[in-house]
Formats: C-alpha cells, sequence, structure tokens
C-alpha cells in the first residue's frame, strides 16, 4: 500500500495521467489504479518502467524501490491459512499486523483478537454451520495465532474496543465457555495496549448502532487511516477522508457514552458472577 501509494504520487508529480501512464506498460488504466490501490502484486518489469517513465533516474533510488516491492510481493504469515481465509480478509489480516492503533466498536461479539479458543470455536460454527470441523479448527488456530500482535514487544498495537454490553449477554456457546470468555476480556484489559470500554444498555441509542466497524491507523505516514467493515459475503474498506472521519466522529462520541476505561473491570467482574 504505501509503494502503491508512493507510485500514484510519483505519476501525479509527473503530470500523467493514468492512460499516459498505462501507454508505458502496454496496459489498461485500470492496472495503473489497481497498483496504485494496492489491489494486486506490483510486477517488479512493470514497477522499473513506471519509476523509468516518472523520471526516477537515480540508481540507487530504483533499486532501493525495486526491492522494497520485492519485500511486498512476498506472502504474509497467514498465507499458509489461505484455504480458509476470504480473499477479502486477507487485507485486513495484514492491516491488523502492521497497525499502530486498532480501534473497534463491536455490538454482536467478542473481537477475534481477544476471544479464548472455545468462544472462537463456538462464533465460526455458528457463522458457519456447514463446514467440516476441519475447517473450524484451521479458522480457530488462524485466530489465536493473530493475537500474537498483542503481545509483540516493541511495536504492539494499541487496541481500543468499544462493546457493546449485547457482547457480554448473548450466551455463545457454554456457560463455562462464557466465564472463561470474560475472565480473558478482565485478564486482556490490564495490558497496558489493550482499552477496553462497555456500551451499557441503559446509555440508550448511539451513533454506530448500524454495525461493526474497525479503524487501523499507521505509523508510516503515506497511508490513511483505514476503516473495515464486513458483511455475510464480504467487506468494505474506506480511505476516503470525509468517510474515516464520519466512523471516527462516531466512535469518539461512543467513547464519551461508554462507562470509562477504570470502570471496564468492575463491570466485567459483575456479569462474569452471573454467568
Amino acid at each position: 500500500m504505501v509503494l502503491g501509494k508512493r507510485l500514484q504520487d510519483l505519476r501525479e508529480k509527473a503530470g500523467l495521467t493514468y492512460e499516459q501512464a498505462a501507454q508505458a506498460l502496454y496496459v489498461t488504466h485500470a492496472t495503473i489504479r489497481r497498483m496504485e490501490k494496492a489491489e494486486v502484486s506490483l510486477k517488479i518489469p512493470y514497477v522499473e518502467k513506471l519509476l523509468q517513465t516518472y523520471g526516477v533516474t537515480d540508481s540507487d533510488e530504483v533499486e532501493s524501490f525495486l526491492s522494497l516491492a520485492r519485500q511486498a510481493n512476498q506472502p504474509g504469515w497467514w498465507h499458509r491459512y489461505r484455504d480458509v481465509l476470504p480473499d477479502w480478509f486477507r487485507a485486513f489480516v495484514s492491516l491488523e499486523g502492521d497497525a499502530a492503533s486498532i480501534r473497534v466498536y463491536e455490538p454482536h461479539y467478542v473481537p477475534g483478537l481477544l476471544q479464548t479458543e472455545d468462544y472462537a470455536r463456538a462464533v465460526l460454527k455458528a457463522g458457519l454451520p456447514h463446514a467440516p470441523d476441519e475447517e473450524i479448527e484451521r479458522g480457530v488456530a488462524l485466530r489465536m495465532e493473530r493475537q500474537a500482535v498483542l503481545n509483540r514487544k516493541d511495536d504492539a498495537p494499541l487496541l481500543w474496543c468499544v462493546l457493546d454490553e449485547t457482547v457480554l449477554r448473548r450466551p455463545i456457546g457454554s456457560p463455562g465457555i462464557m466465564r472463561a470468555q470474560i475472565a480473558k476480556l478482565i485478564e486482556a484489559g490490564a495490558q497496558p495496549n489493550v482499552r477496553l470500554q462497555i456500551m451499557p444498555f441503559a446509555v440508550g441509542p448511539h451513533p454506530a448502532m448500524y454495525g461493526p466497524f474497525h479503524i487501523f491507523r499507521f505509523h508510516v505516514q503515506e497511508l490513511p487511516d483505514i476503516v473495515y467493515t464486513e458483511s455475510l459475503v464480504g467487506a468494505v474498506y474506506f480511505d476516503d477522508r470525509d468517510d474515516v472521519t464520519t466512523f471516527l466522529e462516531a466512535l469518539d462520541r461512543m467513547c464519551a457514552q461508554a462507562a470509562p476505561a477504570q470502570n471496564t473491570e468492575a463491570i466485567l467482574g459483575e456479569i462474569h458472577g452471573e454467568t
């Protein structure tokens, strides 16, 4: 994504349209768009030709860019789970691993980064009722491996979640599974890079009642904030400034409405005792 953004900046600096850049590669303008949007891998000959077309002549700069492109084309760790990882979700896992902060609103269930194995298994079985056990277990393994991002020593992201009270009240699996899951949330909330807030029923309506979403923010300045929303059959990624601002403002208002983070442990403890 960073390299795609840099290619876009170079093209615009050179004063070239998508169509003009495409002519240099003998491809359609859609190919240039997809390269800049990181929707396709960066073919090294294409990148090299584009750099030449955009007037990048310094050999060290060219080789540095090509080296980064080769690295970007290497499959991520999640590639070995491609049998259970939908195409539309692969970008999510990549963003999750590179984010400096991840802000979440979830009205239905505990986010994947905070789920226990048993809870994750129950959620996946509910969402994939016809999937064989082997596929479910692969999905659980992927979800557990994703959680390693929160325990990185040097650059673990900040995870800030606003959970609707429904998340804690809806029984998923057995009572024992729910108790263990709430206990895990209490444990996670004690981590310095995890902040949990509960949106109580009593608060009433709030700005994001339409559904869950994630907001990713990155260390790299070239990358804009990215919002992720999903449905039963796919996902939408928003990076337009106006769209992202709408989600950010809604989440900021929700954080003000929700119970303060310092009260979360007490709220979870009370619900844990009721289950």
